[in-house]
């Protein structure tokens, strides 16, 4: 079966909002199986929905919409849909009746405008919203399904997962079941993976194997499709452990663990403690590491050192090495996790300075220079590192470097 999925809504092409539901969709379809090969983003006109729409449906069985579903003038799903198909809209009184309902339970205010989203195109069926006043909408027609659901991201995952799903594995899909798992690796490029498993990658059939680059990582993704779930996990399971003999060096994590959350695991597992100071990275970095459920078990504190003048009261680093080899060295690193170990009484100790930009580079310390120090129980050890990109990437990249190095200090 082949799918599209359509996002609704002018906000989307504006770039206030980011589309995360086409996201979560296509995970969803390759998870049981359905191909995806279009995600078109459309704004709140009626003639390019239809347009779009019927475009769609000469390529894919299936269908999927979201947004334009809502009570106001500018939600146009529902008509897009009817004249897509040529047909009429029509009241449908059980949608209208748990509409008036939803507003009754929960002693709203309804407004006869909601109503609107009680009529559905002549032939189809409508979905119900167990968490919000707009249904669905589904449609058979000629081999074609037409799926359209809220934009609200939870009312849609819901009406996916209960109503849609369900619907599609009982009346349409064949047994064959797709599964995707993700490698996440630090400490080697894209380029020097594909060197080290080019044969791997030559012989791949099934599992496919497919490399990607990301923001201070390199990922895998190894994709199975079998006619049952355990045996596409199995046939994943055999790559990976091909895989972990040649690069298991470099590999962290699977899919949505990311490097704060492997920094967890082995910080947990040594029975270690950790207190950080930044500098440039202005905190970054300790919010990673207490995005972490549970993180308070392991990290003790963290001080954002920013200016010289808190490196000295809060940090201990000696005014003399501020004034010989300045705020952004290796001296200064040093004496900032150092510092920072002492008064927290840590096992470990980490320390960021540098320069994020845009403004404050030199000739001799140029913007993206960044210091990272890490003190353990026996000594500590400062890295240098010269960062490329905007301000934000620089800041990023430094958190990013700084968790590399937990996870080897941790090990």
């Amino acid at each position: 079966m082949k799918a599209e999925i359509i996002a609704i809504g002018t906000e989307l092409l504006l770039g206030q909002i980011v589309d995360t539901n086409s996201q979560w969709l296509a995970q969803q379809l390759a998870r049981i199986g359905i191909d995806l090969y279009y995600k078109q983003t459309v704004g709140d006109n009626k003639d390019r929905v239809v347009d779009i729409l019927q475009q769609s449906l000469k390529r894919a069985n299936l269908v999927i919409m979201t947004g334009g579903l809502g009570p106001t003038q500018d939600d146009l799903t529902r008509e897009a849909i009817a004249e897509a198909l040529d047909v009429k809209l029509a009241k449908n009184e059980q949608l209208a009746t748990e509409i008036e309902d939803f507003f009754a339970e929960r002693d709203y205010q309804m407004t006869e405008n909601n109503f609107k989203q009680a009529y559905l195109p002549i032939g189809a069926e409508g979905i119900s919203n167990p968490q919000g006043t707009a249904p669905g909408v589904l449609v058979e027609q000629e081999g074609k399904i037409i799926v359209a659901l809220p934009g609200v991201p939870q009312e849609m995952k819901v009406m996916i997962q209960e109503e849609i799903i369900p619907y599609l594995q009982d009346s349409i899909l064949d047994d064959e079941i797709i599964k995707s798992k993700v490698m996440k690796l630090y400490g080697i490029g894209e380029s020097s993976l594909e060197e080290e498993i080019a044969d791997i990658l030559e012989e791949q059939t099934n599992p496919t194997i497919a490399p990607l680059a990301s923001r201070g990582e390199v990922k895998l993704r190894l994709t199975a499709k079998a006619d049952s779930l355990a045996e596409a996990e199995q046939m994943i399971a055999e790559k990976i452990a091909e895989l972990e003999e040649r690069i298991g060096d470099y590999v962290y994590g699977y899919d949505e663990e990311g490097l704060e959350e492997a920094v967890a695991k082995l910080l947990l597992e040594h029975g270690l403690t950790l207190a950080t100071a930044e500098s440039c990275t202005g905190g970054l970095l300790g919010a990673r590491l207490t995005d972490v459920s549970g993180s308070s078990a392991y990290f003790e504190r963290g001080v954002i050192s920013y200016s010289n003048q808190a490196k000295q009261e809060l940090l201990g680093v000696a005014e003399e090495t501020l004034r010989q080899y300045g705020a952004v060295s290796s001296q200064t690193a040093q004496e900032m996790a150092l510092g920072i170990k002492k008064r927290a009484g840590t096992d470990l100790g980490l320390a960021i300075t540098g320069i994020a930009g845009p403004t404050g580079g030199t000739p001799q310390k140029p913007v993206g220079l960044v210091y990272i120090a890490v003190a353990d129980k026996e000594d500590v050890t400062s890295y240098k590192y010269q960062f490329k990109g905007g301000r934000e990437r620089v800041k990023f990249l430094t958190s990013q470097q700084a968790l590399k190095l937990l996870l080897e200090s941790s090990r």
